[in-house]
């Protein structure tokens, strides 16, 4: 058993719906965690992203540790405080942007030396570090190991070698995160498109033992059919009776093959990115809100939902604020984006309780695809 206990409530094939118990609230499974980049959801206030079901969101250790600092959130009394989020949250390593956003000096096995995207100033990330970032100075309720990435495609050579490089530093991380009841670690499977680098990692992972166990190195590059081959048998490889998170992911459509697959927990920057863009996501797939043949259209884009951004504005006047660049616009659609990525978890947890979970997913495809742009 990990540091949060995980109830299983209801599984239907693969699919499965229960709860993460930790100190600060429930977390609700399948679950989706709006990103938090900087310290904030972008655009939308706690209260805000409260209000559409989140019961957990993710911060990234990366951008903290580079702004303000991760010492200057702890003067300031740990993330949690910093934000005013009393609710769970996760923070992911900082490997990923790493790999991704800075000028990568070297990589050895001892750690990470980068130059810094904002100033060029240079700095050093180990597994240590990560753990002391992460747990200490933030106060994340979630841990992640510090993990290399390998954007694919990549050969197996590579890949491998990422992996188990990873697997070590899962090891060095959870020594440094040491015996904690209020935090937990999640180790991160590795392993490319390969079942035999994923079969290796996961054994790895489940010597080494975790509270939680991430699919890593998806989302980058692979392609929706790829990833779906991947999360064909990765899931099963990892121990059911702890959560399962696919990191980075994602679209609707990929959401619920992963949820179909036997993953419990999401993070993307998508649902606000989309809307910072003019995109509103509906259970008819995603809407342009710049396209003409919104501008006198009186209806709102969700009259169900509980959050007014998705109830009381007309898709008229959500299509004039996006046309004239006004920040309201951006607020109302991120503030959308977000509650129907909640409801369509919520539907789903519904869906696997009652064991209707493949007929759910038909129609889901079925209306997403119909209206793909």
């Amino acid at each position: 058993m990990g540091a949060f206990p995980f109830t299983v409530a209801a599984s239907d094939g693969r699919a499965r719906t229960g709860v993460l118990s930790t100190p600060r609230g429930e977390i609700r499974t399948p679950a989706f965690m709006p990103v938090g980049t900087a310290g904030t959801v972008k655009a939308l206030t706690v209260e805000q992203v409260a209000a559409t079901g989140a019961d957990i969101i993710l911060g990234n250790t990366y951008h903290l540790m580079l702004r303000p600092t991760a010492e200057r959130v702890r003067r300031m009394g740990g993330l949690h405080r910093f934000m005013r989020w009393e609710k769970p949250i996760l923070t992911d390593s900082g490997g990923f942007q790493v790999m991704s956003l800075s000028k990568i000096s070297k990589v050895t096995e001892e750690a990470v030396t980068f130059q810094s995207h904002l100033d060029g100033s240079r700095h050093v990330l180990s597994p240590e570090r990560s753990m002391e970032i992460q747990a200490d100075l933030l106060g994340s309720d979630i841990v992640m190991q510090l993990d290399e990435l390998v954007a694919l495609p990549a050969d197996e050579t590579r890949a491998a070698d990422a992996m188990r490089r990873s697997a070590r530093w899962g090891d060095r991380s959870k020594a440094a995160f040491g015996a904690r009841e209020a935090q937990a670690l999640f180790g991160i499977q590795q392993g490319g498109t390969w079942e035999h680098l994923r079969r290796e990692s996961a054994e790895r992972m489940i010597e080494t033992g975790f509270d939680g166990y991430a699919i890593g190195g998806l989302a980058v590059g692979e392609g929706h059919e790829a990833m779906v081959e991947v999360l064909d048998f990765a899931p099963a490889m990892l121990p059911a009776d702890r959560p399962r998170y696919l990191m980075g992911v994602g679209k609707p459509i990929d959401i619920v093959e992963a949820v179909y697959r036997g993953v419990d927990m999401f993070d993307c920057v998508l649902p606000t990115r989309s809307g910072r863009h003019g995109q509103a996501w509906t259970w008819d797939g995603p809407i342009n809100l710049k396209n003409a043949r919104f501008a006198e259209d009186d209806t709102p884009l969700d009259a169900a939902s509980p959050v007014s951004a998705s109830r009381d504005y007309s898709k008229a006047y959500l299509h004039h604020l996006v046309k004239a660049n006004e920040i309201l616009g951006q607020v109302l659609l991120s503030w959308h984006n977000l509650a129907f990525f909640q409801a369509l978890m919520a539907e789903m947890r519904a869906a696997i309780a009652e064991g209707r979970m493949e007929a759910f997913r038909a129609g889901f495809a079925s209306r997403q695809l119909r209206n793909a742009p």
